[in-house]
């Protein structure tokens, strides 16, 4: 790979790293703005901006470091008791954020260019809060050290090792060596014994490795933020010594420059002897210490990778396939009488088996990141609006499949931009009705079976079902006659262009937003619950997948039909014979150790003519609406289902959510037994029926009690009872 090739792969991990800071610095400012007495806030604040500066310096990105140091310097000013927290610093910074991205991300399409303009008034506000009238350009700046951070010196005794490939990268050790003499005093030793013949040596490579010893007021996290970037390509020790000592007058003049120079020629000037030889008495005391030369630890290092997530999703894709030959080869065993064959299908059913598990796992993704970046949206709605309003967030840690979590921001988007303008009151609405003038978005997360539950609340004046349905009838997507559950209101929200809002705002007011949730859950398989009580808030939670790939499934027969129920909503599996039936006076309810079960026939739900079994299994699934069985033929097992999509003809179908193909290569489709259950029952309760059961009852003439058929007739399905 050529030297260019390398440094653009570097330059896209600085990104990727500098993406993340800016995220967590985001979410720093916002928590700052309430909690401005927060001084470990602002030293995270004044190190993420360190970080972004020195780096972008040390990567080619200039203009980003210029403009970052001003940002910086307001924050020294704060952090050293110079400049008080205010609103005005906060929303600067904020929009500085802004163009720092806009920066970053300059030449790859994803955002848009920076504004000079912006920049210009941005920094000419910087330089008045701190009343400084100058800038320095990056270069200078990341050599010129700032004020050293005030309180007790601690010395830290530093080994930094670059690793082979760290200069190929177009990283220079020696700015990250000028990055740490900005904390404070710093001794430096260069070890040579490494460098080659000149004949074998690679001018692309590193073969200088620095013993050092750093005084310093600064914490720990600032020393390890001067090397984030390149941790993963280093050796690196950063260890405390024991008895602290005043900072080294002459380490701190020596720059490293000199002392890398003064060891290349094998001399060194009076003070770098000096420095030598107080960093070898500070290496020996560490040693007699520790009981020798500790070995450089491999577990002290980052033991992460990034990979593009093209080939994790390629990867994946591969991984579904080896699970789909497996499951022919299973079956192949299963046909032929070979002990040999079976056992190489049971190994390769074991280790397919934990590379898929292992496959999803590299896909799950806590969903801090998207939640902790709402934290913006909140803030500047509030003050466009006129509104007081705190976000909370809970279940940040919880994991979901990269792709759901990639797909999950515009509908969290929407969904908090509608509360904002059309839930939350103003603090003088509140404060009349006897709620504090500070509203408060909930956002949570939490596991529940094979789904996340993502909860999106507020404490505002909840959703008025009355005008709801005013309107709903106005536009006429029902009757006034018609009998709605607060639920099936509640669902015309979702409806392309429906608003309740009596005028357009920036916020809402078009019925864009909500549409767009229905949709992307849709797509994602999910499903979506509205709960709201006048006066005091509404709650939206959507249910998704896990994972879109791979999942464990029953596998069972309706007829010639293949289906595939989710193993993890399964409860059980109950037989149902026409003794029962009689029972039940052929109502579609089961008795369940004593708790009655309604069941819903999938023969009568897909229009499946075949003859039915003298016994049928009910299988049992927990949904939203509470236990309902899905009645088939016969169950075949459980099977790991690759889950393929059906493609744009059958979008519109809801209650299956995809399909997969079987080890014969018979295809299977997948139930959703959430939209299933949730189809039964509004066929029921409004008093309609889909397309399959008006099929089903012309083909069938109604009937109240199933009978016995002869051998070779087929059974007539008896009409939908009242009930499921």
């Amino acid at each position: 790979m050529s030297i260019a090739a390398n440094a653009d792969q570097f330059k896209h991990n600085f990104r990727e790293e500098a993406r993340e800071i800016l995220v967590d610095l985001e979410s720093a400012l916002l928590e700052l703005n309430g909690n401005r007495g927060d001084r470990e806030l602002v030293g995270r604040i004044f190190r993420a901006l360190h970080t972004i500066k020195g780096s972008g310096a040390m990567f080619g990105f200039e203009d980003l470091a210029t403009f970052t140091h001003n940002l910086e310097s307001a924050f020294d000013e704060v952090r050293n008791g110079r400049l008080q927290i205010t609103s005005e610093l906060i929303d600067l910074t904020l929009s500085a954020l802004d163009q720092i991205r806009a920066m970053l991300e300059e030449g790859t399409g994803i955002a848009p260019p920076p504004d000079p303009v912006a920049c210009a008034e941005i920094l000419a506000k910087a330089r008045h809060l701190t009343g400084k009238t100058d800038t320095h350009k990056a270069k200078k700046s990341s050599e010129a050290a700032p004020p050293a951070a005030t309180g007790p010196l601690h010395e830290w005794l530093i080994h930094f090792a670059p690793g082979a490939d760290l200069m190929r990268c177009g990283a220079n050790p020696l700015l990250l060596l000028r990055e740490l003499r900005q904390l404070g005093g710093l001794s430096v030793k260069a070890s040579l014994g490494a460098i080659p013949p000149l004949a074998e040596l690679d001018p692309e490579r590193c073969y200088v490795s620095w013993e050092m010893v750093l005084a310093t007021a600064s914490p720990k996290e600032a020393v390890l933020d001067v090397f984030i970037f390149v941790e993963d390509t280093c050796e690196l020790q950063i260890e405390p010594i024991a008895t602290p000592v005043a900072p080294l007058e002459t380490a701190a003049s020596a720059s490293p420059a000199a002392a890398s120079a003064s060891s290349a020629t094998g001399t060194a000037p009076s003070e770098a002897s000096c420095t030598a030889d107080a960093i070898a008495k500070a290496l020996d005391d560490k040693r007699a210490q520790s009981g020798g030369r500790r070995e450089y630890d491999k577990a002290d290092t980052a033991s992460s990778l990034r990979v593009p997530a093209a080939k994790l999703d390629q990867f994946v894709d591969l991984v579904g396939e080896m699970v789909t030959v497996q499951a022919r080869l299973s079956e192949l065993a299963a046909r032929r009488d070979d002990p040999e064959i079976a056992s190489v299908s049971e190994e390769i059913e074991r280790l397919t088996s934990a590379l898929r598990e292992n496959s999803m796992t590299i896909r799950m993704m806590p969903i801090r990141n998207t939640f902790e970046k709402f934290r913006r949206l909140v803030h500047d709605l509030a003050r466009d609006l006129g509104k007081n309003v705190d976000l909370t967030i809970e279940g940040a840690e919880t994991e979901l499949d990269k792709t759901v979590i990639d797909q999950l921001s515009d509908p969290l988007m929407h969904l908090i931009r509608n509360s904002m303008d059309h839930g939350i009151e103003s603090p003088e609405t509140r404060m009349a009705h006897g709620k504090p003038p500070i509203a408060t978005i909930h956002l949570s997360a939490r596991h529940s079976g094979a789904s996340v539950l993502i909860g999106v609340s507020d404490d505002g004046g909840g959703i008025n079902a009355e005008a709801v349905r005013a309107r709903a009838i106005e536009r006429g997507l029902t009757t006034a006659e018609a009998q709605l559950s607060e639920q099936e209101i509640f669902s015309f929200i979702f409806q392309a262009g429906f608003s309740t809002a009596k005028q357009v705002t920036d916020v809402s007011g078009r019925g864009v937003g909500m549409d767009v949730v229905r949709q992307r859950v849709e797509s994602l398989r999910g499903t979506i619950d509205i709960s709201s009580q006048p006066g005091h808030g509404t709650c939206v939670t959507l249910r998704l997948p896990l994972t879109l790939a791979i999942i464990d499934g029953l596998l069972v027969t309706v007829g010639e039909a293949f289906y595939v129920l989710p193993l993890a909503t399964t409860l059980e599996c109950i037989e149902l014979t026409q003794a029962d039936i009689d029972r039940a006076n052929g109502k579609h309810v089961a008795n369940v150790r004593g708790e009655v079960v309604p069941y819903i026939r999938l023969r009568e739900h897909f229009n499946i003519r075949t003859r039915r079994p003298e016994i049928e299994q009910i299988m049992i699934v927990e949904t939203d609406q509470g236990r309902y069985g899905f009645v088939v033929d016969q169950v075949l097992g459980d099977c790991q289902t690759v889950i393929k999509n059906l493609g744009r003809f059958y979008r519109h179908v809801q209650v299956v959510s995809g399909a997969t193909i079987l080890g014969n290569g018979t295809v299977a489709l997948i139930v959703d037994p959430e939209r299933l259950v949730a189809d039964a029952v509004r066929a029921l309760t409004i008093g309609a029926r889909t397309p399959a059961q008006q099929a089903n009852h012309r083909l069938a003439p109604p009937r109240t009690r199933e009978a016995s058929a002869p051998a070779g007739k087929e059974i007539e399905t008896p009409q939908r009872s009242e009930r499921c």
